[in-house]
């Protein structure tokens, strides 16, 4: 189309743009608040005609052959959408109803008793889609490629049991119905459209989808539309988020159709925000190639340019490394600056490294993507099971301090306290790793990966499920969260009880049972101690040396059936939730309050704002546990500190540093204390004000008030 100014498609973005706006309002009015990725789905005002097939007698649909019947069925039933100024067609209205979870009799209830005690929510067993695609396998065959492979490989294979290869099957075939039936309405829709602009969008379509029921993709909008049918259904099936590098997907594409003359930037942009509008799949642009050179080209700044103009939540992440192209950090922070709509920064200093120490060479380290909230994966070789199981770090302490205290014969000493401490957590942990056990040999015979299994190099060749052998790399990741809250309640205790002896152990302990009930002045007295972050502080001790030493319970020792474990520092944004049903600690937190924030001091630890960033940069890269999981640095900046002069490149230098300490993940909101308190109180005021929460953005205002409360406490804090 020719627009050299680029106008209809600025337009076209814009009305992206206020349509996102206006289905999240819809999911907010029908659903409520929802404190999870601000995922792509449509509310669709109809009820969907859904029947779902089961084959157990408790009414559930489990294995891999019930799954692929009911994923096809609801593909055959599933609304057929076609935004008009979208360069894209499709959508997802919600997840497969009635689909998830084990049969009764393989859930681990053993294990419930000890996970229960020790306040570990997310043990992960069941959990689903936490490992990363290789997008170019279905870029490079098309839905009929993947097909044409599914058939090739049960005839080579000739298994007895072909339930794996009739579910893909199944799937492959409903995509298939699915674009087809979009084809038609397209071509209905401009049949019927007087606008000639809409109307050749339509018509192109419609053109496009037709070659893309059986053909590979062979421009930069074919390309676009394939990963946007892989959004919709990697998302059905328990919301599945992981894309990739999507400038090195995309760019044989855009480099193709510009020598070809077919394509101008502005056109690009308008597919790449046509994509993200589809839904919020975690990407990355940038970062190091296996040799070490930088991978950023031109569309990754296009990429970053798209998530700007569309100006909704967005999951993507900028790949720090010490060969970046200084100009990409740069765009990125002044997009921040500009309407908080820039990415996290995903740090190659601490993944990498930290990757190889499990003996992998760093080149393989390198091609690691940032797919996920706080993860990232090797695409399509890769069993992680990132950021779905968190251990409390903070339950097995109480149990600890209230054991020690209540025994007349125990000795009271911060040592003694710790040795009960490890017991504890040991405890805890060893359930966690026998859990992932329990997961690895029960989960493909309850629920397949049927999405990524056909984005994964192995599956399909060998007939199995991703978490069943399909795949040659298992490094399964586990994440501890409430670090500082218990490395300043052992900084608390160090100073108060057994440093000043301004309270007996016995004291602390029924102030703690109280809740501090009657006495504020002995809570603020233990809150108010050199906290973890300052620097040089008994509790930045204490915080290292529990990060070191959870690091070495978690990766010191295998599963019992071997699986190695990587740990990290994450708790996602449900420190309010993880929180709620603890007592108080030393700390001076009440009982219910959250806990701390991932590998973060808690909010108000500095007493000079202006260094807080640099210190809790310097406090996060000093807990990371080393092994390519991660523990992500939040920060929230004023933007009239970026705004003064050297604002920004203060901010550039804090990025590289932190990346250069082994730092792994970046998460950054450029907001002011203003706007946030404003729409706290009264969300209507600011209705497109996104915040990333941690790993992933939201609009604010469709986020609960206990989730936007932490948001509110750390950036009054900094």
């Amino acid at each position: 189309m020719a627009d050299p100014s680029g106008t209809i498609f600025r337009e076209r973005v814009e009305a992206l743009s206020v349509t996102k706006a206006a289905f999240n309002k819809a999911k907010l009015e029908r659903n409520g608040f929802h404190d999870t990725d601000d995922h792509g789905d449509i509310p669709w005002p109809e009820p969907i005609s859904f029947e779902r097939v089961s084959n157990h007698p408790n009414g559930g649909s489990y294995g891999a052959a019930c799954i692929g019947e009911n994923f096809r069925r609801w593909l055959e039933v599933h609304p057929v959408y076609i935004h008009p100024q979208s360069a894209l067609a499709g959508c997802w209205a919600g997840t497969i109803p009635g689909m998830g979870g084990w049969r009764p009799e393989d859930r681990a209830a053993h294990l419930l008793p000890t996970f229960a005690k020790y306040h570990v929510l997310m043990p992960g067993i069941g959990a689903m889609n936490h490992l990363g695609p290789d997008m170019r396998i279905g870029l490079d065959l098309g839905w009929g490629g993947l097909l044409d492979k599914i058939r090739r490989y049960r005839a080579l294979n000739r298994p007895v049991d072909t339930s794996f290869y009739d579910a893909e099957e199944n799937l492959v075939l409903g995509v298939q119905s699915w674009i087809r039936r979009h084809v038609e309405r397209a071509r209905e829709l401009a049949r019927a459209e007087n606008d000639p602009a809409l109307r050749d969008n339509y018509a192109a379509i419609a053109e496009m989808n037709e070659w893309l029921i059986d053909g590979a993709p062979r421009t930069l909008r074919e390309a676009c539309q394939f990963l946007a049918w892989f959004q919709s259904i990697d998302r059905m099936w328990h919301l599945g988020g992981a894309l990739g590098q999507l400038d090195e997907l995309l760019r044989p594409y855009y480099e193709a159709d510009l020598a070809a003359g077919l394509l101008s930037d502005e056109e690009a942009i308008w597919y790449l925000a046509s994509l993200f509008f589809n839904d919020t799949h975690y990407s990355q642009v940038g970062g190091p190639a296996p040799d070490g050179h930088d991978l950023t080209s031109p569309l990754s700044f296009l990429i970053l340019e798209a998530a700007h103009r569309i100006r909704i939540p967005s999951n993507l992440a900028v790949r720090v490394h010490e060969r970046l192209d200084p100009a990409l950090l740069r765009r990125a922070l002044e997009i921040h600056l500009e309407d908080g709509t820039g990415p996290s920064f995903s740090c190659s200093g601490g993944l990498d490294r930290g990757y190889a120490r499990n003996g992998f060479p760093i080149e393989l380290a390198r091609m690691r993507a940032k797919v996920g909230c706080n993860w990232t994966a090797l695409p399509g070789i890769e069993y992680c099971q990132q950021d779905v199981k968190r251990q409390c770090l903070v339950q097995p302490f109480l149990y600890a301090f209230y054991e020690m205290v209540d025994d007349p014969q125990a000795e009271k000493s911060l040592e003694a306290l710790w040795a009960r401490y490890m017991e504890h957590l040991c405890i805890s942990t060893d359930a966690l790793k026998e859990g992932i056990d329990w997961h690895m040999a029960h989960q493909s015979d309850n629920a397949i990966e049927i999405v990524l299994n056909l984005f994964c190099h192995g599956p399909i060749e060998r007939g199995l499920d991703s978490s069943d052998g399909g795949v040659d790399i298992y490094n399964i990741a586990c994440d501890g969260l409430g670090l500082a809250t218990v490395a300043d309640s052992f900084a608390a205790i160090e100073q108060r009880v057994v440093a000043e002896q301004r309270l007996t152990w016995a004291e602390l302990a029924q102030h703690l049972r109280n809740d501090w009930q009657g006495a504020e002045q002995v809570r603020l007295m233990c809150k108010n101690i050199p906290r973890f972050g300052v620097g040089g502080s008994r509790a930045d001790a204490w915080a290292q040396r529990l990060a070191a030493a959870y690091a070495e319970m978690v990766r010191g020792t295998p599963t019992p059936n071997g699986y190695v474990v990587n740990p990290g520092l994450f708790s996602h944004g449900g420190i309010a939730r993880m929180g709620s049903d603890l007592g108080a600690t030393p700390n001076g937190r009440h009982a219910g309050d959250s806990i701390s924030h991932s590998a973060n001091p808690d909010p108000g630890f500095a007493q000079n704002a202006i260094s807080a960033p640099t210190a809790k940069a310097s406090a996060v890269a000093a807990v990371q546990p080393g092994w390519g999981n991660s523990a992500p640095l939040q920060l929230d900046i004023d933007p009239q500190l970026l705004r003064e002069r050297g604002g920004l490149e203060a901010l550039e230098t804090l990025i590289k540093v932190h990346d250069a300490q082994g730092g792994t993940l970046i998460n950054l909101n450029v907001i002011s204390k203003q706007e946030v308190l404003e729409a706290h109180a009264d969300p209507a005021t600011h209705p497109d004000l996104m915040v990333r929460v941690t790993g992933y953005s939201a609009y604010f205002h469709s986020l609960s008030p206990a989730y936007r409360q932490q948001i509110v406490d750390r950036i009054l804090a900094e």
